[in-house]
């Protein structure tokens, strides 16, 4: 039997969207490196899926730098999106019950990935488009649930946050990949 903090039956849980879940790992200080599994095996899958897509398009060497470039970039993003929705969630969209730290939104950002498991099939032709936007919409679902249980405000608050972190978040990737590129063209 599959325990009740077991990873797979929180991942599982945290895809069904259930609130508890999001409070339970918000409060649970162990769930850290599970948190980090859930990144990862999301990642994982999704990169795996990529990878695959990747391959039947450009051949065999994409399928490695596909998988390294997007577990990187997952788990970067995850600390870095936390960040944001912590900073921004106790200081901007803060609301009279607010109180969090930066572990209770990673833990909780960190399960909210769970739906990001499914990306793996985005290599079926006809499928993989239409996967990825419901996976994403799913996973932004979950994140708004994560952001909102763990800094206990309201569902707009924690849409507000989530927008704002992430219109900052897209602009920080933009900087970066033109810092990126632009380095390359110097050499």
């Amino acid at each position: 039997m599959v325990g009740q903090t077991s990873l797979l039956n929180r991942m599982v849980r945290a895809a069904k969207l259930d609130v508890d879940l999001y409070e339970e790992v918000e409060a649970d200080t162990t769930a850290n490196g599970q948190a980090l599994a859930a990144v990862l095996i999301a990642s994982l899958a999704a990169g795996i899926g990529s990878g695959i897509a990747g391959v039947r398009v450009e051949g065999g060497m994409w399928f490695l730098w596909g998988l390294l470039i997007g577990v990187s970039v997952s788990l970067a993003g995850w600390l870095i999106w936390a960040l944001f929705a912590y900073w921004l969630g106790t200081t901007v969209f803060r609301g009279p019950e607010t109180q969090a730290t930066y572990g209770e939104l990673m833990r909780t950002i960190g399960f909210s990935n769970s739906p990001r498991v499914l990306t793996f099939f985005v290599f079926v032709p006809g499928l993989g488009g239409i996967l990825s936007f419901i996976v994403s919409a799913w996973a932004l679902t979950a994140g708004v649930i994560a952001v909102r249980q763990a800094l206990d405000f309201s569902t707009w608050r924690a849409l507000g946050t989530c927008i704002v972190g992430w219109i900052i978040y897209v602009l920080l990737v933009f900087l970066v990949t033109g810092l990126v590129i632009g380095s390359r063209a110097l050499f």
